[in-house]
């Protein structure tokens, strides 16, 4: 154990920065106008989440975040969007067993209302109601992820 100044030394702080966030990818479809675009038509809309992390040194990690969204009205395609928004991280001073956490749950945590507002802004653009996804729960996505690698292992 080390002492400063009488005491023990504290360990270094935990800490997350974020250093850039980008669109990595956009894409917008609007296949069927200017019919999609008449009133009154209630459309099913599905949406996917996914989230991936490509480590760029020791401390710094580009993590993206994908979400992809469909409308459709009587099987017909109304719009489709996918959009990749990326942000680059650095995270010091965390324990490796949480590492994984941090990058799958806190840095998408933090990137999603810059998201939200992309594909918002874009649906409205393509000639929609602007399109304001639900607030997304990172950590059962993580959870999600953990279950389906735990019988990749078992048959490794």
């Amino acid at each position: 154990m080390s002492m400063t100044n009488g005491g023990p030394e504290a360990a270094p702080q935990p800490q997350l920065s974020v250093l850039a966030q980008y669109i990595k990818d956009l894409s917008f479809e609007n296949p069927n106008a200017p019919r999609s675009l008449m009133p009154n038509q209630q459309p099913q809309i599905g949406i996917q989440i996914n989230v991936d992390a490509n480590p760029l040194s020791d401390t710094d990690i580009e993590v993206a975040l994908r979400l992809e969204g469909k409308a459709e009205h009587e099987s017909n395609v109304m719009f489709a969007f996918e959009l990749t928004f990326a942000g680059v991280f650095r995270i010091q001073n965390v324990p490796q067993e949480s590492l994984q956490a941090v990058v799958l749950i806190e840095c998408p945590r933090l990137l999603f209302p810059f998201a939200r507002e992309i594909v918002a802004n874009t649906v409205r653009n393509g000639g929609f109601p602007p399109l304001l996804l639900d607030p997304f729960d990172f950590v059962a996505l993580y959870r999600q992820k953990m279950e389906q690698a735990q019988p990749d292992q078992a048959m490794a």
